[in-house]
């Protein structure tokens, strides 16, 4: 079986290391970026076993292709290879959000494949092919969207591939899984990109930068991840990015008030937060 990935960053490198690793008899990695030097990389890394810049080449034979880049590059990526999947191949992608994609999917992808949405609630603030690890998704939830026409052997064909990846298969449909990513993945996101924004943009921030440590260092993580990538997420899920940040909003005025008054309260909210916390790293863990 030929197994294409088309996007050799930090996702796609992670999908073909872990699948190279099981070393599946009769799977071939296949391997396609833009970029001729990243093909080059992937293939040095041991990610894929051939690879090539051309996405009618990369797709003509596959019988697996899986689309990691970002996800407004996806609309463009089916346009290309409409024409070129063979009869019965199964399309799956790793973009973060998921309504854009499936509707694109449907109005493009001819009706001799199958396409099966897909999200790895994995990652990390490095990204390129260099950073690829193949213990990536190991424990981690694994979205999955099906298509309404998607044949259930081609559906367990791909939950099977997140298995072996080490993930969790977790089914959903394209507008819950958006709203709820929003809230849990792109509004912290955000939150991050927007600390690092105020504090080092501060005539402080010289001295305010010496006294930066671990916390800091935690809340201002995400801020390094790729800006291609989180730019697009934005541009594909802006109504319900919007809506988690107009609550976090009122809940960040919720705890100025707190501050401002001073009195008993504000320990209790810190409190309950404390313990909502630590009963989620709780079920988290187990």
């Amino acid at each position: 079986m030929l197994v294409t990935i088309i996007g050799l960053g930090l996702i796609g490198g992670s999908i073909g290391l872990a699948l190279r690793q099981r070393k599946e008899s009769g799977w071939e990695i296949s391997g396609c970026s833009r970029r001729q030097k990243t093909v080059d990389s992937a293939l040095s890394l041991g990610a894929i076993e051939q690879g090539t810049t051309s996405l009618k080449d990369a797709v003509k034979q596959a019988d697996f292709v899986i689309i990691a880049t970002p996800v407004m590059t996806i609309k463009e990526i089916f346009s290309e290879v409409a024409d070129y999947l063979p009869t019965g191949c199964i399309v799956t992608d790793t973009a973060s959000t998921k309504a854009a994609v499936m509707k694109w999917a449907e109005e493009m992808l001819p009706p001799t494949v199958d396409f099966i949405g897909g999200h790895p609630m994995a990652g990390r603030e490095t990204y390129g092919i260099q950073a690829a690890k193949a213990d990536l998704f190991r424990g981690c939830t694994y979205c999955l969207t099906p298509a309404e026409k998607a044949d259930p052997k081609s559906i367990d064909a791909v939950t099977g591939m997140v298995k072996k990846l080490g993930a969790i298969p977790f089914f959903l449909d394209a507008q819950g899984h958006d709203n709820l990513v929003a809230g849990i993945s792109h509004l912290p996101m955000l939150l991050s990109v927007a600390l690092v924004s105020l504090t080092t943009k501060s005539p402080s921030w010289s001295e305010m930068s010496k006294l930066a440590a671990s916390g800091y260092h935690d809340l201002s993580r995400l801020a390094s991840g790729n800006p291609e990538v989180n730019t697009h997420i934005c541009l594909s899920n802006k109504e319900a990015i919007v809506n988690w940040i107009d609550k976090f909003s009122k809940e960040l005025e919720r705890y100025r008030q707190l501050v401002v008054e001073g009195d008993e309260r504000l320990e209790l909210a810190l409190t309950e937060a404390n313990k909502a916390r630590q009963e989620w790293l709780n079920n988290f863990s187990a």
